[in-house]
């Protein structure tokens, strides 16, 4: 595949807006630059299953219905169901507990959907381990690595992960299980009040091994958001012709 083509294949931007205007404005503005949009709760609660549409309408790019899933098994697996009939290519449930909700992943994959499992998110950091309830010596790297090798087992297409783990998960768990990696932070990036705890560029990111990366704001807080995509996307193209 072209190098260029693999690395917008490669960047996910986040629909992090309010309401289906934003929404729109970013898809007509990035449909031509990233390979794949991302939809969070915020936006899905807001405008329902009509905001997948926009995407559709105005983009090629795949869509990834950011939702993490967390409830008992029967009800992930209905909303899985449901979730598959709104051609979408990935979607996440909560991996932290364990692999009977995953299992779901392995009862959906007929049906085009692409299960990621949450490891741990990239906004806690190590030292709140233990106020969580996590015993003591418990590592955030080996919990997320505990976490990534159940959701493999269970039938997950991959994991939700820092770039801090994506080696060690790749190690592992194989190369052909997903590493979907969000907390990307480029130098050039000026975020404010940022609640990310583990952050990495976009070379780094994918130089560690990761598919795909998620970027949010540093692309829609930017003067020109589609100069920064174009920017983040030579970095990818960087990292992947080493």
């Amino acid at each position: 595949m072209n190098l260029s083509i693999l690395a917008k294949n490669s960047l996910i931007f986040a629909l992090d807006v309010p309401n289906r205007k934003e929404a729109e404005r970013y898809v007509r503005l990035l449909a031509d630059t990233v390979g794949c949009f991302k939809i969070g709760l915020e936006l899905f609660i807001k405008e329902g299953p009509d905001v997948l549409k926009i995407v559709k309408q105005h983009s090629s790019a795949s869509i990834f219905l950011d939702l993490k899933l967390h409830d008992i098994p029967a009800t992930v697996h209905s909303a899985l169901r449901s979730a598959a009939t709104h051609g979408i290519r990935f979607i996440t449930v909560h991996g932290s507990d364990g692999g009977q909700i995953l299992q779901t992943a392995t009862e959906v994959k007929g049906l085009g959907l692409e299960i990621l499992a949450i490891t741990v998110l990239t906004s806690i950091s190590e030292s709140e381990l233990g106020g969580l309830g996590y015993k003591d010596g418990l590592s955030l790297r080996q919990l997320v690595l505990d976490r990534a090798n159940i959701a493999k087992k269970s039938g997950c297409a991959g994991v939700v992960c820092s770039g801090e783990e994506v080696a060690l998960i790749k190690q592992k768990c194989s190369n052909d299980f997903k590493a979907v990696v969000p907390g990307i932070r480029p130098i050039w990036a000026d975020i404010k009040k940022d609640d990310q705890s583990r952050i990495v560029t976009p070379r780094e990111a994918i130089s560690n091994g990761a598919d795909l990366i998620v970027v949010g704001r540093p692309i829609r807080d930017a003067k020109e958001p589609s100069v920064a995509a174009l920017k983040i996307i030579e970095e990818i193209e960087s990292a992947l012709s080493v």
